[in-house]
């Protein structure tokens, strides 16, 4: 039996039953949370001293393009389209198998100690393969959610449609026999009429027989069907407590109220949707459904690797949301709509819950897996610490976090990755994305290279998928 006891840190549990302690212990045994206490005499444990930190879980990032890490803050000026077709359509057919190996280490870093992997840059079955054996390296917790989209629709290296349903089921048998370990088994699906629906229709079912988390990119495409489709998924019955919503962000009262019915999950990109622009961040309309807010770094191509940005956006926006109003009739607030130590929920046990995770992870309760993380120590913005909450999501970043353990295995101490070569890592990285965009553009490609009118040209495709839909709703009713 291993043992780990991280000593003396003010442990933020995230348990109401818990509550906080000022100075406390947590004790892990063989990856598991056994114990927390103001004080546990235990003597033979490895010692972790937590005094002058924060401990508390890992944070949960419920949508994660990991693969783009090796294009970061390419897409700083990029709108939804140019991201669609300069990322979608140029970049990621040039990526080469090993190029979709790193990223989870950005996420750990930062004390992101689970992700949901929204994988679609499987060009071929070696990148599908490569994509689990990255996160499985890095040692991160994940949801590796298998995408079928296609990125070189004209010159396919993978075939038809059903060939990467084969390739799901291959990674299934090879890579999760069990749902029980850091990697568990999911499906993102490609864009709701951005192709067939009876493949749309396929793909729910080859998640769904292996009782897979899905994942979807929903109501993100204003004027346009694409993203759409959750009127036709409710009619068919398709909608379900399995599935996450990412975006949401073009949904009116009826869809929503059919992903509340349904017991679904969403999951807020708050940069992304902000600066591409997405529309509103759907913290209010999760409030008025019942619905329990997610947040993700999604993707990394704009957006840094870390979920203390969002946090503080996605606070900020939703405080801004809820006293518009009031200032507009002349007036100011009399208090905040949501308290920081609510807003750090959208991260833990909210977003724990979204992956069907909450059983294990989210909180630091006695009997779920020791996921957690250090933050603070001698940094000065961690001092004067008055209030721990407001500390994390107003002032920390990744360097405060100093040390992460996953399953009780510690992945950074002291503020470095353990068993990674940092300067050797970051070298292959940039000559990893150099080598990618010399690809782009000897396949003639310009970034980002939106065609005029692109997307008005691809509606009238989309539109005929969307109403195959309505004829399988109509049929059914």
């Amino acid at each position: 039996m291993t043992r780990t006891l991280v000593r003396g840190g003010h442990v933020l549990t995230m348990d109401p039953a818990l509550g906080d302690l000022p100075t406390g212990d947590v004790l892990v045994e063989d990856g598991t949370i056994v114990a927390v206490a103001p004080s546990l005499e235990v003597t033979d444990a490895e010692v972790i001293d937590a005094s002058g930190h924060l401990v508390l879980p890992g944070l949960v990032d419920t949508h994660r393009h990991t693969w783009q890490s090796l294009v970061r803050g390419i897409c700083g000026d990029w709108t939804l389209g140019d991201y669609y077709f300069g990322i979608r359509l140029a970049i990621s057919p040039a990526y080469t198998a090993d190029d979709v190996r790193l990223g989870a280490l950005d996420a750990l870093n930062a004390g992101v100690t689970t992700l949901l992997d929204f994988s679609h840059c499987n060009n071929t079955p070696d990148h599908s393969d490569a994509a689990v054996l990255g996160l499985r390296d890095t040692g991160i917790r994940a949801a590796f959610c298998y995408g079928f989209f296609e990125s070189s629709p004209e010159a396919t290296r993978f075939g038809e449609h059903s060939a990467r349903l084969a390739d799901y089921h291959r990674i299934a048998d090879t890579y999760f026999p069990t749902d029980d370990g850091l990697l568990t088994l999911g499906v993102s699906l490609s864009e709701l009429f951005g192709l067939p629906w009876d493949r749309t229709v396929a793909e729910l079912a080859a998640a769904r027989e292996r009782r897979a988390l899905i994942v979807n990119h929903t109501g993100c495409v204003w004027g346009s069907v694409l993203t759409g489709g959750v009127r036709e998924l409710d009619a068919l019955d398709l909608l379900g407590p399995d599935m996450v919503h990412v975006h949401c962000n073009t949904l009116d009262d009826a869809e929503w109220e059919a992903l509340a019915r349904s017991g679904g999950k969403v999951s807020i990109s708050v940069e992304t949707e902000l600066n591409m622009g997405m529309g509103r961040p759907v913290f209010e309309r999760c409030r008025r459904h019942g619905l329990a807010p997610t947040l993700s770094a999604d993707v990394i191509s704009l957006n840094s690797g870390d979920l203390w940005h969002e946090l503080r956006f996605g606070l900020g926006w939703t405080r801004w949301e809820g006293t518009d109003a009031v200032n507009l009739a002349g007036a100011m607030p009399e208090a905040v709509t949501t308290t920081a130590k609510e807003a750090m929920a959208w991260s833990t046990v909210n977003a724990a819950d979204a992956l069907g995770l909450g059983d294990r992870i989210g909180s630091l309760t006695p009997g779920k897996r020791a996921d957690l993380q250090l933050v603070g120590g001698g940094a000065v913005e961690q001092h004067p610490r008055i209030d721990p909450y407001a500390t994390l999501v107003f002032q920390a970043t990744a360097a405060d976090v100093r040390t992460v353990l996953v399953d009780g295995r510690v992945v950074k101490r002291d503020g470095v990755l353990t068993g990674v070569d940092l300067p050797r890592l970051t070298a292959d990285a940039d000559t990893a994305a150099a080598a990618i965009l010399g690809r782009v553009r000897d396949a003639g490609r310009a970034l980002p290279g939106t065609p005029t009118g692109a997307f008005e040209a691809l509606e009238p495709i989309a539109r005929g998928f969307h109403d195959e839909a309505v004829r399988a709703a109509k049929a059914r009713r």
